[in-house]
């Protein structure tokens, strides 16, 4: 009998040790599936957290309370407003195109997007919008060294488009010479990207020193009848006998197209 005892004695610890060792590997595996569970979880967490930071950021800096003040830059690309066409906008080539003056004043005009692509890109798609029609020329320098008719405000007072502005300054002669026919684009003084809608027309020779921002941006040149414009406004001088004021004859610009 006693071998029977020892058997079954056997038997029964053979199996609580297999009770044991399968308690074991239930409680290991449970344990393993919560760790990769926690980690999954614990990733999901982090993936969201950095979801809510970004969102957070760009709502901070792009509108919200940490958006960082508009300063002026150097940079080409940083300094042209929403509304100003790039500069690759114009085809680098000549353009040909008709400037009409208080409807009867008919200028040839030639502009050059090779040397001034930036500035000619910006006059022909103001051209193109209808921008120019029934905008004045509102200010005539008739001095002993310089003669130009300045166009293109948004007001006849002269005023700046304070959301259009571009820059560099492109092809600006550099010994400040300006010859008669010449269109150049107005700007702020020692301000290189405060570049307009406005320009001006040279109708005598003219010199304009550089300021610290640099020369005019020339964009092509009077091709035919400057001396229309000449004999018609120029020479009638400012509304006040100035050098520099609004001209006596009062000008609006009847229509601008280019080709």
């Amino acid at each position: 009998m006693a071998p029977k005892k020892s058997s079954a004695r056997e038997e029964r610890e053979a199996r609580e040790r297999l009770r044991r060792y399968n308690a074991r590997q239930a409680v290991h595996e449970n344990q393993h599936k919560r760790r990769r569970r926690d980690n999954i979880l614990a990733v999901i967490g982090v993936i969201a957290i950095a979801g809510v930071a970004a969102s957070l950021q760009l709502f901070y800096f792009n509108g919200g309370p940490g958006t960082p003040s508009p300063t002026p830059s150097a940079s080409p690309s940083s300094a042209v407003s929403a509304d100003v066409p790039a500069a690759d906008f114009a085809e680098p080539r000549l353009y040909e195109g008709t400037l009409v003056l208080n409807d009867d004043i008919s200028l040839g005009v030639t502009l050059d997007a090779r040397v001034a692509p930036q500035a000619v890109s910006s006059i022909l798609a103001d051209t193109l919008s209808g921008y120019y029609v029934g905008k004045s020329c509102h200010r005539l320098v008739n001095g002993a060294s310089a003669g130009l008719l300045q166009c293109g405000a948004i007001d006849a007072e002269g005023t700046s488009d304070p959301s259009y502005t571009y820059g560099p300054i492109e092809n600006a002669p550099e010994d400040g010479i300006y010859p008669a026919g010449t269109i150049a684009v107005a700007r702020v003084a020692d301000d290189a990207n405060s570049n307009g809608h406005q320009f001006f027309i040279v109708f005598r020779d003219t010199t304009l020193p550089a300021d610290s921002a640099g020369g005019y941006t020339v964009v092509g040149n009077i091709s035919d009848n400057l001396d229309d414009l000449i004999a018609a406004i120029s020479d009638l001088g400012t509304a006040d006998g100035s050098a520099d004021g609004p001209p006596l004859v009062p000008t609006t610009i009847s229509s601008f197209s280019i080709q």
